[in-house]
């Protein structure tokens, strides 16, 4: 359902100016914080070195060697994971027009343009139990949020539908 970056490309990947009728910034959730990280990674270091140096004093050397690289391979997969959280989005709304800026781990921006009172949004609940949040607009279809859980999904699809009935309730009067 969701379509390709250059269907409906925003004129820029600039976050909107101001006034904002509705601005979020989207995030992954990380629960582990740098403190956390650093007292996690001093545990696994202690309780792989003193294995290693147990077996090193019983002549089985070699694995200290493999400790070690455990220890960094660990290092290596929370590093990596802290890099994709740099991934975020925003979802930006003025008077004339809706914007999304999806940002990737490596800071390379998409943006995404509506005319808000023709957006409409489209939360499909999963068998699973997992959400997809969709903004439709003639025809085109982009998902937004997909790193939120499902509660979270809901939560924000029904802040941004608050944002959009009021700007088209405000636009009637």
């Amino acid at each position: 359902m969701t379509v390709a970056a250059a269907s409906f490309p925003a004129a820029s990947a600039e976050p909107l100016a101001a006034p904002l009728h509705f601005d979020a910034l989207l995030t992954p959730h990380r629960s582990l914080s740098r403190k956390g990280f650093l007292i996690v990674m001093g545990v696994i270091a202690a309780v792989n070195f003193t294995a290693g140096a147990v077996f090193m004093a019983k002549g089985a050397w070699p694995v200290l060697g493999f400790c070690g690289l455990e220890v960094a391979l660990v290092w290596w997969a929370f590093r990596a994971n802290y890099r994709a959280a740099r991934a975020h989005e925003t979802v930006q709304m003025s008077q004339s027009e809706l914007r999304v800026r999806q940002v990737d781990a490596k800071g390379r921006a998409r943006a995404f343009s509506f005319q808000p009172y023709w957006v409409r949004l489209s939360l499909k609940v999963n068998p699973d139990k997992s959400t997809e949040l969709h903004l439709l607009s003639h025809g085109r279809a982009l998902e937004v949020a997909s790193f939120l859980s499902p509660p979270e999904r809901k939560d924000f699809a029904r802040a941004l539908e608050v944002a959009l009935a009021s700007l088209k309730a405000g636009h009637h009067a």
